[in-house]
C-alpha cells in the first residue's frame, strides 16, 4: 500500500505561482512513476505531468514551459506552477504508479486562479 498526501493548493491571481507537494509513504519502494492530474468542474480528469523513477518528465501541452514536476529521494513529488491562468483552476491529484502498474491517489488539493 502507498499513501499520498498533497499540500500547497490555494487561491492565486492570474500570472502568479503555486507549488504543490505530494508526500508518499508506505511501500514507497514499489513506486515507479509519479504524476499530477487535475480535474476541473464538469470535465474529465486530465494528466498534467509525469516523472519516472529515472527522472524523465512529460507534460501536457497546455502547461509546457509553465509547470515543472520534480521528485526527491524521499519520494516527495512537487509541481511548480508559474504563470498560472484561470483555465488551470481545478482539483489537482497526486498519483503514484507501482512497478506492478497499480495506481494510488491522493485526496486532491484545490487550485483556483482568479482573472
Amino acid at each position: 500500500q502507498v499513501q499520498l498526501v498533497e499540500s500547497g493548493g490555494g487561491l492565486v491571481q492570474a500570472g502568479g505561482s503555486l507549488r504543490l507537494s505530494c508526500a508518499a509513504s508506505g511501500n514507497i519502494f514499489s513506486i515507479n512513476a509519479m504524476a499530477w492530474y487535475r480535474q476541473a468542474p464538469g470535465k474529465q480528469r486530465e494528466l498534467v505531468a509525469t516523472i519516472t523513477s529515472g527522472g524523465s518528465t512529460n507534460y501536457v501541452d497546455s502547461v509546457k514551459g509553465r509547470f515543472t514536476i520534480s521528485r526527491d529521494a524521499k519520494n516527495t513529488v512537487s509541481l511548480q506552477m508559474n504563470s498560472l491562468k484561470p483555465e488551470d483552476t481545478a482539483v489537482y491529484y497526486c498519483n503514484a504508479l507501482t512497478l506492478r502498474s497499480l495506481p494510488y491517489w491522493g485526496q486532491g488539493t484545490q487550485v483556483t486562479v482568479s482573472s
